[in-house]
């Protein structure tokens, strides 16, 4: 089920694309042949219809010229919240390499133990 927000985001990106193609003097019919499709399934893309796949967006965007808008759509370096929830699980200080290693040494050695297996150091189970 759609939400409302969803929705509306489909009605306006349908309201550009009909825009888009209006201001390049192109007709419904002329879009669904460079793309491929029917002019119907057209129509329901620049109607907001959320059954339209995403495939088909793209090859509408290409035959526009605007595919570089899809790429920029989830920039993840414009993600706010993500970028502060990241921040959040920064460490507060620094490990040294050797601290690492004795880290995953150690790691290593307790999922070897709990698997039954005794391994020499060459790695090989025995």
């Amino acid at each position: 089920m759609s939400s409302l927000k969803s929705k509306s985001a489909l009605a306006r990106l349908g309201q550009d694309i009909r825009a888009a193609r209006l201001r390049r003097n192109m007709a419904r019919a002329d879009l669904a042949v460079r793309t491929g499709t029917s002019a119907s399934t057209i129509g329901r893309l620049e109607s907001g219809d959320p059954g339209v796949g995403i495939g088909m967006l793209a090859d509408v965007l290409v035959a526009l010229g605007l595919i570089d808008r899809l790429a920029d759509l989830v920039d993840v370096r414009h993600d706010e919240l993500g970028l502060a929830m990241a921040a959040e699980k920064l460490p507060q200080r620094g490990r040294t390499f050797a601290a690492t290693v004795r880290r995953q040494q150690r790691k290593s050695e307790k999922q070897s133990a709990s698997r039954g297996l005794d391994v020499n150091p060459d790695g090989v189970a025995f």
